[in-house]
């Protein structure tokens, strides 16, 4: 349920937000607004001050709106109401309210960025997990424990690295870029110094996708190798294990991080005779843990699990605490600066993924649908207010990039043919018109149908 609100709140403030944008700029241009909606299909709610003013409705069908405003190409004009037809306004009027409902959404989202940066967002600080072996993290020396300070690309200044998640974004940047990076680290203590370069020359934009940063190395932050919950008769409560230990060493192999620990325990069970489940057995473990300041030795045997088409080891016990979090929040002028910097950089990451999308060089598993939005708007909510409205920045930015495409039956398809009316000196063709539209109808739904397809893919475990 509080997902399905979640997508309904997003759904109508976007909705409402890039349709008043339309709205505002037509009634301050003169222009006479039929109707205002919000949905399609049959009218759930209707309100209107007097016959001759704006109708506002609220339809059952909440997957997009509408501003119908008078005129002459699609029904009789009175010829005292010409002046207030749309078709009559001078082209620059046209063209400033067409682009008012996408900009209305991208200013909503640097006040949605800003109010999350004034909020702050509890974020994991930038230490990093163990880099997987073979990776460009692994070889670029990075460590288990590593805590980024700061970051440069080629040839640019430094600049400070606030969280992980920021991190994430500055790696993705670069390597959309395709440039290599400096990384400032310290120990998780914040002691020492040194700097290291990541090496992104062998990535492509169609490599920057939802699993970029696990190709990079950097799957997860540094968590402790400590155990939390323990689950009664499982394998860690039959070997003595409690909430608390601290795991030092397996097999006299040291253990430094959560990410570690949790490599190995996968890694005990040993196959008998075949694949399956059935014919593999876990094997023993010794373990050193450290408890209230005393070292101890515990074998403890993982049972066979499945993991997917793999056979795992398990201990039925939370391995590693959570990662340190540090709330990373901006004062008034510069949130709404960071607000401002962080839609400019969304907006063009949108711009660029989709081009590269549309000549081939990035994965098409990158579109999202309704159901990964849903999804997501329902985690957000969860998290807390400050998650939220970045969340709904984020598909703020989205719908009003989505709106500027040149493609008929959108508005950045209206904003073209103005454009070619304005070096023309002539409107396209009604003709021409009735073919862009369906061939701009075949292109949406196909894109739709895509995101629709990586949607029910992730459902399904398929991407």
């Amino acid at each position: 349920m509080t997902t399905l609100l979640a997508f309904l709140l997003t759904l109508g403030v976007l909705i409402v937000v890039h349709e008043y944008g339309h709205y505002r700029v037509a009634v301050a241009f003169g222009v006479k607004v039929l109707r205002f909606s919000v949905g399609f299909g049959p009218v759930l709610w209707r309100r209107q001050r007097s016959p001759g003013s704006t109708e506002f409705v609220l339809c059952a069908l909440p997957l997009g709106g509408y501003v119908r405003m008078l005129d002459e190409r699609e029904s009789p004009v009175a010829s005292q109401e010409l002046p207030h037809a749309f078709n009559r306004q001078p082209l620059l009027h046209r063209a400033a309210i067409v682009a008012a409902g996408p900009l209305a959404n991208l200013a909503l989202a640097i006040a949605l960025y800003a109010s999350a940066h004034w909020i702050g967002l509890d974020e994991p600080k930038a230490v990093l997990g163990p880099p997987t072996a073979g990776t460009p993290a692994d070889r670029a020396g990075l460590r288990a424990g590593d805590w980024v300070r700061a970051i440069a690309f080629e040839g640019n200044e430094w600049s400070d690295v606030r969280s992980m998640s920021d991190l994430r974004w500055q790696l993705t940047q670069a390597a959309l870029q395709q440039r290599n990076v400096q990384l400032q680290l310290s120990d998780r203590e914040g002691k020492g110094s040194r700097t290291q370069t990541l090496d992104l020359s062998g990535f492509d934009s169609r490599d920057v996708d939802s699993n970029f940063i696990k190709k990079l190395g950097l799957a997860g932050a540094f968590g402790e190798p400590v155990l939390g919950e323990i689950k009664a008769a499982g394998p860690a409560a039959k070997a003595g294990l409690l909430a608390g230990d601290r795991i030092t060493a397996v097999d006299g192999v040291p253990v430094g991080d959560a990410q570690t620990l949790r490599e190995r325990i996968r890694s005990g069970v040993q196959q008998v005779n075949g694949q399956a489940q059935g014919q593999a057995q876990g094997q023993v473990q010794r373990w050193r843990v450290e408890r209230d300041g005393r070292s101890l030795e515990l074998e403890v045997t993982p049972r066979v699990a499945r993991d997917g088409n793999a056979v795992v080891g398990r201990i039925d016990a939370f391995v590693g605490q959570p990662p340190a979090m540090v709330t990373v929040r901006h004062g008034f002028f510069e949130g709404i600066a960071q607000g401002a910097v962080r839609t400019w950089e969304v907006s063009s990451l949108t711009v660029r993924m989709l081009g590269r999308m549309l000549i081939g060089e990035a994965s098409l598993k990158n579109l999202s649908g309704p159901i990964t939005i849903a999804d997501y708007a329902g985690q957000s909510v969860q998290q807390g207010l400050a998650y939220y409205l970045g969340f709904l920045a984020l598909v703020s930015v989205s719908l009003g990039v989505l709106n500027l495409l040149p493609l008929p039956m959108l508005d950045g398809g209206h904003l073209m043919y103005y454009i070619f009316e304005g070096v023309t000196g002539r409107p396209v063709s009604d003709a021409w018109l009735a073919r862009l539209q369906r061939g701009g109808i075949v292109v949406l739904l196909a894109m739709m149908s895509v995101a629709l397809f990586n949607d029910v893919a992730r459902l399904l475990g398929l991407h």
